[in-house]
């Protein structure tokens, strides 16, 4: 008797089963590390990212690249994903994330070429993993968390595998000012929440004049002419209600016979507004800054009683100001009394290029800072703007978890040797599997000297030659292209990055090694086809492409 054929799937469904599966998610994922294997470091190259409608983006940032391509293949998805968690959590580190998910993956396809399976594989990334951040955890520095020095070496470290390098001392100066600023003592150790570091941009200037404000930054003009343009000493009143005639929650009619009828009606909602204003005046402010509107009638009162005032606010910026000035946000205007209003030195409408913002600086101990970042064109200070957030995770992850690492690629180096150490002393394949790992593990230092122009061969061979004494400074200098002793060059990184790495991309790599099967639903009919045998397209996939 024939066995009856099941048909268990949709039509137009494709399944892909055991080694053509993994063949086909390890591709991909590789692929994705490729993408950004030539951006990483110092010496790393830029990529120019057009979207549909045009907009160029030009990056070097691991997490950008990644988020601005449309990748449609499952498998590569979660090496975005990956990169965009490690953006999250620390900030930097995301490139390195995906190169060494990338390496370690490639080291598996070749054990599983070699009939090891998967799930011993897995198990020996997990076990290696865990080794290789113990190892970290000891060859890691102590520091004092608000130490300038050391933190602004890192912040140099970070900035200079940007396209501001240049300017990496200036700017990391106003990134360690910045984030000490903000930091807050919780128990033994310090909170630094980078949300109250306001990042305004804008072109037509040197990145030399990016500058760090001690108080906000708003994109916003005064709203009357009649205003003051310049208030010392202010006392600010923060709105969250609208300067306005409210309307009604119900449908009123209001019939009007003569011209007077018109005018007291006028002249009642005028002394609403001029109601409002006196109380204002009466608490002492002379700055009103409101996240509402502001009726053109009252905004000729505050400027009749000398108040600055600006409108539509974000509200975002309003939490923002309450905790710079230390003023209360008041929802109810008739409630505002002298002890909710905050203060600042000045508070300012300057010409920025073309547009006119309001500076509220000098507040005397500001929980939420500003800074202005420029640069000579849009996609420059984009770019800055990206630098200057990489480099505020990288000083934050070491105010919160004071601890750091010489850079240049030299904890891998260190990691990789003791663990090819350790592999030893384990029974059966997950050996091969740990050894694997520290394989893969120093595809970061070599990935770091073959951008540097630097021979990947005897780079290897060099710094297993001067690791072997057991030193963790021995890495890259990418600047010299040598292997060379870089503690002496002031290359640090957090330690918090370097873990999160690892995690990172053991995680992503393990995910996708278990997966053995693959089934791909049929696109719906209106559906544009994707094209064949593009770059990203890999076979048995049905049609998913990058």
């Amino acid at each position: 008797m024939t066995t009856p054929q099941i048909v268990l799937l949709k039509e137009g469904t494709t399944q892909t089963k055991g080694n053509d599966a993994q063949k086909n998610n390890i591709s991909a994922a590789k692929l994705i590390a490729e993408l950004v294997r030539t951006s990483l470091g110092p010496r790393g190259m830029d990529k120019m990212l057009v979207d549909t409608i045009g907009d160029v983006t030009i990056t070097n940032d691991g997490a950008t690249i990644l988020k601005e391509i449309d990748i449609q293949h499952p498998a590569a998805k979660m090496m975005v994903e990956v990169s965009k968690a490690t953006d999250v959590e620390v900030g930097d580190g995301t490139t390195s994330t995906v190169v060494l998910a990338g390496a370690l993956l490639e080291k598996a396809e070749e054990l599983i070429g070699k009939n090891v399976h998967p799930t011993v594989v897995v198990d020996g990334f997990k076990k290696a993993s865990e080794k290789a951040i113990a190892e970290l955890r000891q060859i890691g520095i102590k520091i004092d968390a608000l130490d300038k020095k050391l933190l602004k070496k890192v912040a140099v470290t970070t900035l200079s595998s940007k396209m501001v390098s240049s300017n990496a001392e200036e700017l990391a100066d106003i990134v360690v000012d910045a984030v000490l600023s903000i930091a807050e003592k919780v128990g033994d150790k310090y909170r630094a929440d980078i949300d109250n570091i306001k990042v305004e941009k804008k072109g037509s200037s040197s990145i030399r004049n990016t500058e760090l404000v001690h108080g906000i930054v708003l994109d916003k003009e005064v709203v009357h002419g009649g205003m003051p343009k310049r208030v010392e000493n202010a006392k600010i009143a923060l709105l969250n209600a609208p300067l306005e005639i409210e309307k009604t929650e119900f449908d009123a009619k209001i019939n009007i016979n003569s011209p007077e009828q018109m005018q007291v009606y006028l002249d009642e909602e005028n002394k609403m507004l001029k109601k409002l204003v006196d109380k204002i005046a009466a608490s002492g402010a002379n700055v009103v800054l409101c996240q509402k509107g502001i009726d053109d009638m009252a905004q000729y009162y505050l400027a009749k009683a000398n108040i600055l005032a600006v409108r539509r606010i974000k509200e975002s910026d309003l939490t923002k100001l309450s905790k710079a000035t230390g003023a209360r946000i008041v929802t109810n205007i008739n409630e505002l009394t002298d002890r909710d209003l905050g203060s600042a030195k000045t508070v300012e409408e300057k010409q920025v290029e073309s547009d006119k913002w309001v500076f509220i600086q000098g507040c005397k101990n500001p929980k939420a800072v500003s800074i202005l970042a420029r640069g000579g064109s849009q996609r420059v200070v984009d770019e800055v703007e990206r630098s200057i957030h990489d480099a505020l995770m990288a000083v934050k992850d070491v105010v919160e978890y004071p601890h750091i690492l010489v850079g240049g690629g030299a904890p891998e180096a260190r990691v990789a040797a003791r663990l090819r150490e350790w592999a030893n002393t384990l029974e059966g394949r997950p050996q091969l599997a740990a050894q694997k790992f520290a394989e893969g593990l120093e595809t970061i230092p070599l990935v770091l000297a073959e951008n540097a122009g630097m021979d990947p061969l005897d780079t290897q061979v060099q710094l297993r030659t001067k690791g072997a004494s057991g030193s963790a400074t021995v890495g890259i200098d990418v600047m010299n292209g040598r292997v060379d002793d870089l503690q002496a060059q002031n290359i640090y990184e957090p330690l918090a990055v370097k873990e999160q790495v690892i995690n990172a991309a053991t995680e992503a790599a393990c995910m996708i090694l278990r997966i053995d099967d693959v089934i791909a639903a049929s696109k719906s009919p209106n559906h544009a086809p994707s094209s064949p045998g593009g770059p990203g397209m890999m076979g048995g996939m049905g049609g998913m492409d990058m």
